[in-house]
């Protein structure tokens, strides 16, 4: 496959991620945090702001990009809200992983989403998100998400649409929510069902499948309006209808491109139950165990203990209010080592505290 991206697929087994909420994180002191110039003046107003790493350092995303995400890098994103009739701030805060993202980058995006969270006084949900397996919550927070190929080290930076690298774009959902995300330039990944656009640089084509939506092509049409402003008027477009187009029409013509699975993709989790786990010590060693399998309810936490819920849509890591120091600087990395075992480690992981997030608590066990 040609294009920009990285060689290496992001290794979920990788022992970067254990750290992510362990001891080692969280000795993030409140004054280092505050010495780091991304964090300035953010979290004071409800809205969406959005960091990339690049070589260890959280830099500002553009507004204008909000959505779109390389696959080669890791993102950090906090979403500021009130909840209705209230006052008090309150946050989430993701790190979101490219899968060709380096081990240095999703690292750090881990490191210092720890440091975000202690900066503004552990208010904030901390969620994990692996590209293709985002939770709800995290989709909910863009009209359309675009994943494009590379990343900050590949020099993606707009050039003239003459030297533009061919791209296809596929357009796939809902009115609820359509995804956009750039695929290999191989006629196999044509679906009747979705639309594609073929950006050739010049000129660009939107392909609509005989039984897309009209929320795909509106979608699609959209982003190619978007596509040709950027081109200042040089591009010209043209909207093709699978049905009764000519095999020899250049769009399939520029469909050159070898296909690449995304193995990814196929990481589904075979067992559906849902299963709760329980970390303690009250034996005096640190003990990770079964709890119950089935239907999960508030009523089978415990405030002594962290309890680990596998929904196998979400991870969700819940620490009762009275749990001991070990129990909880241990959470996050068990809940890795538990993922490490299982057959859908790339699900997203959020961490919840007892006393602050029991709405949220509520909600993801009534999924």
């Amino acid at each position: 496959m040609t294009g920009l991206i990285k060689a290496k697929q992001y290794d979920w087994k990788d022992s970067n991620m254990a750290l992510f909420g362990s001891d080692t994180e969280k000795q993030v002191k409140k004054e280092s945090a505050e010495s780091e110039p991304a964090w300035k003046g953010i979290g004071q107003k409800p809205g969406l702001q959005i960091w990339r790493i690049v070589k260890f350092k959280v830099t500002s995303w553009p507004k204008e990009d909000y959505g779109k995400f390389y696959n080669g890098d890791s993102y950090i994103i906090l979403n500021t809200y009130k909840e209705e009739d209230g006052d008090e701030l309150l946050y989430d805060v993701h790190f979101w992983i490219g899968k060709y993202s380096t081990q240095d980058e999703y690292g750090t995006a881990a490191y210092k989403t720890v440091e975000l969270d202690t900066f503004l006084d552990d208010k904030p949900i901390q969620h994990r998100e692996v590209q293709g397996f985002e939770s709800d919550l995290f989709l909910s927070y863009f009209d359309t998400i675009t994943i494009l190929e590379g990343g900050a080290d590949t020099g993606f930076n707009k050039v003239r649409p003459e030297q533009y690298t061919p791209r296809l774009f596929h357009f796939c959902g809902t009115r609820k929510r359509v995804e956009v995300k750039q695929v290999p330039r191989n006629a196999k990944r044509l679906d009747s069902g979705d639309v594609f656009i073929l950006d050739l640089g010049l000129t660009i084509y939107q392909w609509n499948g005989k039984s897309s939506n009209k929320d795909e092509r509106m979608k699609a049409m959209q982003y190619l309006i978007a596509l040709k402003d950027e081109r200042h008027g040089k591009a010209k477009s043209e909207v093709l209808e699978e049905e009764g187009l000519s095999q020899s029409h250049e769009f399939y013509h520029a469909l050159t491109e070898d296909d690449v699975p995304d193995e990814a993709e196929n990481m589904k989790p075979k067992d559906t139950n849902i299963q709760l786990f329980r970390l303690s010590d009250a034996s005096g060693q640190l003990t990770f165990k079964v709890e119950k399998s089935g239907a999960v309810s508030t009523s089978d936490l415990d405030s002594k203990d962290v309890f680990i819920v596998d929904t196998k849509k979400a991870i969700i890591v819940w620490i009762g209010q009275e749990t001991s120091m070990a129990e909880r600087k241990n959470a996050m990395a068990y809940a890795h080592k538990y993922l490490q075992s299982t057959d859908h480690p790339l699900l997203s992981v959020a961490c919840l505290a007892e006393g602050k997030h029991d709405k949220q608590i509520r909600l993801a066990l009534s999924a």
